[in-house]
């Protein structure tokens, strides 16, 4: 079994720059996964690894072996090493270097006639597409969809701050336009999160095939969404501000539609 020790290896360093660059996973078709949990969660998932790297000192080389199969490479790492790499500190010694899937439109599919998808457009911070990745595996919904997205999906941040639920949720990207025309071609009625023109949310009916969409909190939905939108739905705030985070607002939706369906 190869040993790495010293955080200046070629390879270590390469991975780092694929933890580090977009493009670089982009291009590989790979990316970092840290945590056993998250680990486990993608193999559920039936995502494959490339390569699984363990710190002796954090983790027995046993619980490493139910996680890979004969053509995953294993290696051996040093604390110094982990260090290097670990995104976070509390991981439990191991890190898998994982084959990346597409998150085509064409891909999502429904077990169900009657879906309920949460879409979000445009939002740039890592940590409010992992909360909202979160949202979405509490309340199962069908999919999520992320309009004109900021960020790669992949990123560290996100798939620690969804503890994993980017593994757990069906997930596909596209543009604004594409998006509703996928939701119109499967006759799905869009409801978008905006103050303009809008019914308060939990007047409306959510019990046919529905989407529920959220913007970034600094601009809110863009123009098409707002025109396009079977309705336009507002959270009736009754503080001295006019938003609140995103992952909350599409909390508060997803599970009122989850209520009108009685948590099927």
């Amino acid at each position: 079994m190869k040993q790495i020790t010293s955080s200046q290896n070629t390879y270590i360093k390469g991975l780092l720059k694929l933890q580090e660059k977009s493009r670089e996973r982009k291009k590989l078709g790979l990316f970092i996964i840290e945590g056993l949990r998250e680990i486990n969660l993608a193999l559920k998932a039936n995502y494959t690894f490339r390569t699984v790297l363990f710190c002796i000192d954090l983790i027995q080389k046993t619980a490493v072996d139910t996680l890979i199969d004969s053509s995953t490479e294993v290696i051996e790492i040093s604390k110094e090493v982990y260090e290097k790499l670990a995104y976070r500190n509390s991981t439990e010694g191991i890190i898998a270097v994982a084959n990346a899937k597409s998150f085509s439109l064409g891909e999502i599919s429904f077990s169900n006639k009657n879906p309920l998808i949460l879409i979000a457009e445009s939002l740039e911070k890592p940590g409010n597409v992992g909360a909202l990745l979160r949202t979405a595996d509490a309340a199962n919904v069908d999919a999520v969809i992320i309009a004109n997205p900021k960020s790669d999906l992949y990123n560290s941040n996100i798939i620690r701050s969804s503890v994993g639920c980017v593994f757990t949720n069906q997930i596909a990207v596209g543009t604004s336009e594409e998006i509703i025309t996928f939701l119109k071609e499967n006759k799905i009625s869009i409801y978008a999160a905006t103050l303009q023109n809008s019914n308060k949310y939990h007047l409306e009916d959510y019990k046919k095939p529905s989407a529920i969409v959220v913007g970034t909190e600094a601009t809110g939905l863009s123009e098409i969404w707002r025109d396009k939108a079977t309705q336009n739905i507002n959270i009736p705030m009754q503080g001295k501000i006019d938003s609140m985070n995103v992952s909350v607002a599409a909390a508060i939706v997803i599970f009122e539609a989850k209520r009108q369906r009685e948590f099927k």
